[in-house]
């Protein structure tokens, strides 16, 4: 009877092992390669026309008095942000990027600087989902009072299609490269061991200065040429080769 007892004990601790307990007893064997193993790197690359716009634009009062400088700034901002939301761009699309107060002084030699007055920058980074029409409503900002413009950075909104074409592409290049490997060492690819990412990638050109002076003076529009990007995923790929 004691012997029972004492068997079904051990059943019930057995039993009680936590999951993770039992998980961590487990031993993973790697599978034996008969032949020879054959590291790779391969790259694929994919183009897209970039189709966002992302533009810094605000307002830099100057004035006597700290408040003074904020509140023209505040009231200029106010237009630019009006502007923004006619021109159809929604809330989502504009944050809030910078907002500065600094003192101005003037430096003569030998002599204390002095305080001249106050200046007030406000910036707004906004996301235009139509670069066609971004150059059309830059021009229509600076008529509004925006008189500090950066960017614009061009990128792909959903680049995720792009990555996969250069996924596939990278894996062909792979392929392709243990296949000459292969035959200049008198062999042939058996079978593909193991593929690992390292990372995609879809760089955005740094932003340049959109110079708004033309339009302001009766001039040409602004325009924004979206060019073509390129993405790229690189692989690492373990083939075994006999």
């Amino acid at each position: 009877m004691k012997a029972k007892l004492l068997f079904g004990a051990l059943l019930f601790g057995a039993a009680s092992v936590p999951v993770a307990a039992q998980a961590q007893q487990t031993t993973t064997y790697a599978q034996p390669i008969a032949g020879t193993r054959l590291d790779v790197s391969a790259t694929g690359e994919a183009t897209r026309v970039p189709d966002v716009a992302i533009i810094s634009t605000g307002v830099v009062t100057r004035a006597a008095s700290a408040r003074s400088a904020l509140e023209q700034n505040a009231a200029r901002m106010e237009r630019v942000r009006a502007a923004l939301r006619r021109a159809g761009i929604p809330d989502r699309d504009i944050q809030t990027s910078n907002i500065n107060l600094n003192p101005e002084y003037r430096y003569a030699e030998n002599q204390p600087p002095r305080l001249t007055g106050y200046t007030a920058s406000n910036q707004v980074s906004v996301r235009f989902r139509d670069i066609a029409k971004t150059g059309e409503i830059l021009d229509i900002l600076v008529a509004e009072g925006a008189n500090q413009i950066n960017g614009p950075s061009l990128t792909i909104d959903k680049p995720e299609e792009a990555l996969d074409e250069a996924r596939t592409k990278a894996i062909a290049v792979g392929r392709a490269r243990a296949d000459i490997y292969a035959r200049a060492l008198g062999m042939r690819v058996v079978r593909l061991l193991s593929v690992s990412e390292s990372g995609g990638s879809y760089p955005v050109p740094p932003p340049m200065p959109v110079m708004m002076e033309a339009r302001a003076m009766g001039g040409a529009a602004t325009k924004i040429d979206p060019g073509e990007q390129k993405v790229s995923v690189t692989l690492g790929m373990t083939f075994e080769l006999r």
